[in-house]
């Protein structure tokens, strides 16, 4: 294949835009703030979860209050009506009255017993709540952090899409001008060379492989004419020489 020289050095001006494009698409998704986003996604979720759950355990624990107290209501409720009825001197018979005694004591240690259930349960349900206003507050700073990161990375990515785009038009209109069959030929080898299809020689380096040609390939490139396409022998990337190339 045979191009002009100067085709063949806008080649290298190809290569270098469409490195510049691989570096943007990394950079775009080795943003640091993609790594900071999920770890604090995954936090959020934590705590949420953890949030849902002292959320339920206080109401739980509001329902077992609410009974609890009815409990201790009713068991008052009831001594308060046997005691009214001792006070009254309504029950004359001595066992009767034994037995209405037997059960005021009895009430009165069954409504302490049931007190100090409701005092338990409404310790538990204070935990909770002081537990769900923690998370609360929490999880209120995680998504403030979260909104901020992903402030930033949009605001990355736009600037970084931007780039993307005027590299990508300058691209265009720079390979527009590498005759096409050598274009074809650098973007086969680009896809095969790990995004490298053209390199410069450089001192009778090869940039693509970093390699010194050998004397015979020197000679070879020497008498090679100026518009020939030529490759490395080791690489086999589009070998490209400029007044640098030390021949």
């Amino acid at each position: 294949m045979n191009a002009a020289p100067a085709d063949q050095i806008r080649l290298l001006d190809v290569q270098a835009l469409d490195l510049r494009l691989s570096q943007l698409a990394h950079k775009r998704t080795s943003l640091p703030e993609h790594a900071e986003i999920d770890s604090l996604t995954k936090d959020l979720t934590q705590l949420r979860d953890l949030l849902v759950a002292s959320q339920t355990e206080e109401s739980d624990t509001a329902r077992e209050q609410t009974k609890a107290e009815q409990d201790v209501d009713q068991v008052r409720q009831r001594a308060t009506r046997d005691q009214q009825r001792l006070d009254s001197g309504a029950v004359s018979s001595p066992k009767d009255l034994e037995s209405l005694q037997r059960e005021i004591v009895s009430l009165a240690k069954r409504q302490g017993d049931l007190e100090d259930v409701v005092l338990e349960v409404m310790e538990r349900r204070e935990a909770a709540q002081e537990r769900a206003a923690e998370l609360t507050e929490r999880v209120s700073s995680v998504q403030a952090r979260t909104d901020d990161a992903t402030t930033r990375r949009d605001s990355a990515l736009a600037e970084l899409d931007a780039e993307i785009a005027s590299v990508t038009k300058e691209r265009e209109i720079v390979a527009g001008s590498v005759p096409g069959d050598l274009l074809k030929l650098y973007d086969k080898l680009r896809g095969q060379q790990g995004g490298v299809g053209a390199a410069r020689l450089y001192q009778r380096r090869c940039e693509g492989c970093r390699l010194e040609l050998n004397i015979t390939e020197v000679n070879e490139v020497k008498a090679a004419a100026p518009d020939a396409v030529l490759r490395c022998e080791n690489c086999r990337r589009i070998l490209v020489r400029t007044s640098e190339s030390g021949l």
